[in-house]
């Protein structure tokens, strides 16, 4: 009776202590090490030259646009994908980066972003769409984009690391696993969303399923797409500035270098350059998924 009250007790005072943790730390550890021993060639053979080769002409070709010419270019897309005053905002923004002396980090960041967002588009839209497509596919994926999506940022740099050593790869490789599943979930979302009257009759017409999934559930689905679209940018943007710690470059640079030295104006600077990209981003691809095909038939009584 002793014995089984002092287990209550500890039960209730300590209950850890019954047992001895449980070595997930070195679970982890040994786990990394295997697929880095095992698999380190194949990523830098196969993964890590597509990835520098799309940054390398992403940056090259923005970089090449002078300024100037680069600013028009701006204000005709915000112009054009949402409005004049979007694209006036977003020229206004953009000079003003410019003009703070940091056009060169501003290119990279955008650079990295770009890169980042069309891997998660090539990847994630065919994994949103196979989703749509399958409940059970929909399920094993769930888990797995809970971890993606909640997985601290800096947990991602320590394996690209040691997979890819440091520099922009590593950095775009952390940018888009943690960027990619609201590009899935809510192409998954959009296209389960399509009223299905719309299906029936695209049915009635003899549209084959293909057709129907292009021609009918995909530009209807858009508005949901594009608001994926807009959060995949802002977390891929996000995950690039805390990417610069493994040397990405761009705009984080600045912030960590302002903060290795303790020189509160280059930070600041750095940050409000990161903070107008972003804002001409989000207004950019919000006018984009408001002008699309599906926003007024899901108004539609």
């Amino acid at each position: 009776m002793t014995e089984f009250l002092e287990f209550l007790r500890q039960l209730l005072i300590d209950p850890f202590g019954l047992l001895e943790a449980l070595p997930v730390r070195q679970w982890i550890t040994d786990a990394v090490n295997w697929i880095v021993g095992n698999f380190r060639d194949f990523f830098r053979t196969y993964v890590s030259p597509p990835v520098r080769g799309v940054m390398g002409f992403t940056q090259t070709t923005l970089g090449g646009i002078p300024p100037g010419l680069f600013l028009i270019g701006i204000f005709l897309v915000g112009w054009r994908a949402a409005s004049w005053r979007v694209g006036l905002f977003s020229l206004i923004a953009f000079a003003l980066v410019g003009f703070m002396g940091v056009w060169d980090a501003l290119v990279v960041t955008l650079s990295l972003v770009a890169t980042a967002v069309l891997f998660c588009m090539i990847i994630g839209l065919p994994l949103g769409i196979l989703c749509s497509r399958s409940d059970r596919f929909a399920n094993a994926m769930r888990p797995i984009l809970d971890i993606m999506q909640t997985t601290p940022p800096f947990v991602y740099l320590v394996p690209a690391v040691m997979l890819f050593s440091i520099g922009n790869v590593p950095g775009l490789i952390a940018t888009i696993i943690f960027a990619m599943p609201p590009m899935i979930r809510l192409t998954n979302l959009g296209i389960r969303q399509v009223r299905q009257e719309y299906i029936e009759a695209a049915v009635a017409f003899g549209s084959t399923p293909r057709q129907i999934l292009w021609k009918v559930q995909f530009p209807l689905a858009m508005p949901t797409i594009m608001a994926g679209l807009n959060q995949t940018i802002m977390l891929a943007l996000s995950m690039v500035v805390i990417a610069a710690i493994i040397g990405a470059g761009g705009l984080g640079l600045e912030v960590y270098a302002g903060l290795e030295r303790l020189n509160i104006g280059q930070a600041f600077v750095g940050g409000i350059g990161i903070v107008l990209l972003a804002m001409v981003l989000d207004r950019i691809t919000q006018g984009l998924g408001d002008k699309g095909p599906g926003k007024d038939s899901k108004q539609a009584p």
